[in-house]
């Protein structure tokens, strides 16, 4: 088999025991498995929850804190634990480990983005793992990315990765809930995630994990969108997952042949939050949408919001969202040149939004 890219997610309800406590077989299986990969000359990034499963005793608590303040303290004492079990016994395999620990702003700023990459592009060079969790310390709502899941199909489509293997209790996605209706029947492949399987995989999950199936399934929309395949499933054994790469998982494969994928300064364009709203005439809707050009401020006829060169805005049609693109003007500046030509502007360059720097919603 060809040397592929390979970004491993293991859940809670894949690395704990009945308390809710880190289950050591299990972790060393995962760990036997990866090891294989990595033998086997693959790439491989971690994408490990637990932090919480591994600090909460540390603290006292007899049982998984449900407050915010006890994950986080939790997840604090829990995290270097962790990466310290992890590190152990991937030493015995004679592989080293790094730890990373990511915001949702990591993906949202440019520069952090391109950090990332950086980083995790070192890292594979010198044939280290990174194992990946969300920094759940410092995290406040608005900066999370919901779950793990989320967090594995972006790091997925921040380093090009092959294939998204998500390990779960749960064999994959059914027709209906296995928990309730024993006639379900597993699909072993899907080429897309529709809503209507969103609403179905509602509140399929463990009680361990904070995603469900459903999370899995959107986080697999979103690898999609970056031209990852993505493997949901369970499995046992040090050959775990070269079985799910050769198509031989306990699970559910998806992936799609024809799936646009979104080139890496694309993808940023679609994760970072919006500065401003520009709204343009027909002729510049025509020129974006269906003639790959460029935006201009000619066909600008009215911005919304205060921005600076190189944030993101939203571009509008009447009330119709168009698309989001990096602007070369700041608000400021373009307010003095809305609506006009290439030949009465005094600046550097008439691009307002270069195509290359346009994502069509």
């Amino acid at each position: 088999m060809d040397k592929k890219r390979i970004v491993v997610k293991i859940g809670s309800s894949s690395l704990t025991n009945t308390k809710g406590e880190i289950d050591h077989e299990k972790l060393q299986d995962h760990i036997d498995a990866i090891s294989t990969l990595k033998k086997l000359d693959h790439d491989v990034l971690l994408v490990s929850s637990g932090a919480v499963a591994a600090g909460f005793r540390k603290l006292g608590y007899p049982s998984r804190p449900v407050t915010l303040k006890g994950k986080q303290a939790a997840a604090a004492v829990g995290q270097s634990l962790l990466i310290q079990l992890y590190a152990e016994g991937f030493e015995s395999h004679a592989i080293t480990t790094a730890q990373v620990l990511l915001t949702r702003t990591d993906f949202s700023k440019k520069e952090r983005y391109k950090n990332a990459y950086a980083t995790f592009t070192e890292l594979l060079e010198r044939s280290i793992i990174p194992i990946i969790n969300e920094n759940d310390t410092v995290s406040v709502e608005e900066l999370t990315f919901g779950d793990n899941d989320m967090l594995s199909a972006l790091v997925s489509g921040l380093v090009h990765a092959d294939q998204l293997i998500i390990l779960t209790d749960i064999n994959g996605f059914y027709n209906d809930n296995p928990n309730k209706n024993p006639f379900a029947t597993r699909i072993h492949h899907l080429s897309e995630i529709t809503d209507e399987m969103l609403q179905l995989a509602q509140g399929a999950g463990s009680n361990v994990g904070t995603g469900g199936m459903q999370s899995k399934l959107q986080a697999a929309r979103t690898a999609l969108t970056s031209g990852v395949k993505v493997f949901i499933g369970k499995g046992v054994g040090q050959n775990k997952l070269t079985d799910i790469l050769y198509g031989n998982g306990d699970g559910t494969y998806i992936s799609n042949e024809k799936q646009y994928i979104l080139p890496n300064k694309k993808q940023w364009l679609s994760l970072t939050e919006i500065s401003g709203k520009l709204y343009i005439d027909e002729g510049a809707k025509d020129a974006l949408l269906s003639n790959g050009k460029s935006l201009l401020p000619a066909g600008i006829y009215k911005i919304d919001g205060t921005f600076y060169k190189g944030d993101v805005v939203e571009v509008y049609w009447n009330d119709t969202l168009l698309g989001r693109g990096e602007v070369h003007y700041s608000s400021k500046e373009l307010s003095l040149a809305l609506g006009k030509r290439t030949n009465e502007l005094h600046t550097n360059t008439s691009v307002v939004i270069h195509r290359d720097r346009w994502l069509k919603i």
